[in-house]
Order: C-alpha cells, then structure tokens, then sequence
C-alpha cells in the first residue's frame, strides 16, 4: 500500500513538472513572438529621423512646444529597444541623456541661437555613432522643409506648454 502511495505521489509530482515546463515553454514562446513583431532599431530609428527634422522648423518658427514634443516622442520611440535591443537601447538613452540634453537645454531655454548650435552638433553626432556602427551610409542632413507638412511649425509656444 506504502508503495502504491509513493509510486502515485511520484507520479502525479512528475506529471505536475511536466506540466510546468510546458506551460513556461509556451510562456518564452509568446514572449518570442510578442519580441518578433516590436519594431527592431531601424523602425524606431525612422521615426525619430523625422520628429528630428520637424523639431528644428518648429524651432525656428517659435512654436517651442511642438520641439519639445518632437523631442519627448523622439526619445520614446526607441522604447522598444528595451526589449529587442537592450545594448543598443543603452546607447540611445546615453546620447539623448547627454549630448542631446543640450539641445532639450535650448528648446527650455527657447534660445534659437543655442538651439541651431546644438542641434547641428546633434546631427554631426549621430552621423559619427551611424559611422562606428557600421551605418556610415546614414548621413543625416538638415532637411529644406520640415518632413511633416500638416503641422504649422509657425506657431508662438513655451516649451512648458506640452503637457506631461
């Protein structure tokens, strides 16, 4: 009887493992398939390209709050980084974190002067990290128009006014 009760406790105990690391296999499978569909860097990479763009003609036209809102969603579509590309979203966050806060600096500051300074700075800079990475076919130029053409860039705004 002993032995019936422990071949039955083994068993059940073997067929409730079995259960478990399939029910986490099929866990890491959803998660692999919910990482195939998010956006990988070139993307991402897209968008922030041309909320780049659209940030300096709102700029220039004054409109201080549609450039920290080009910043703000610039920085947050490389989100998906976080989980497709974790090294690569590292680099993003310490470019905007440091060279690129200089430029956030003069939205805040609404200093045109400074801005265009920065924000051409910016741009030599991501054309230098497109180098290292192997991309130096990427070069980034100042556009002639801004990319998005259904927004008035010509609009007198504080940066404070996006709200958060």
């Amino acid at each position: 009887m002993l032995k019936k009760v422990i071949v039955t406790i083994v068993s059940i105990s073997l067929l409730i493992g079995t259960a478990v690391l399939h029910a986490a296999e099929d866990v890491q499978k959803q998660v692999n398939e919910i990482k195939d569909v998010l956006p990988k860097f070139a993307i991402p990479m897209r968008e922030v390209g041309d909320r780049f763009q659209n940030m300096y003609f709102a700029a220039q036209g004054g409109n201080w709050a549609l450039a920290f809102y080009m910043s703000r969603y610039m920085n947050r579509a490389m989100n998906p980084l976080k989980v497709t590309n974790p090294n690569g979203y590292e680099d993003w966050k310490s470019f905007y974190e440091t060279t690129f806060a200089r430029v956030n600096n003069a939205i805040m500051a609404q200093d045109i002067k400074v801005f265009t300074s920065e924000y051409d700075t910016a741009l030599k800079s991501c054309n230098a990290c497109h180098e290292v990475m192997g991309y130096g076919f990427i070069k980034v130029i100042r556009l002639t128009e801004p990319v998005d053409k259904s927004l008035t860039y010509i609009l007198k705004s504080k940066a404070t006014d996006v709200p958060k």
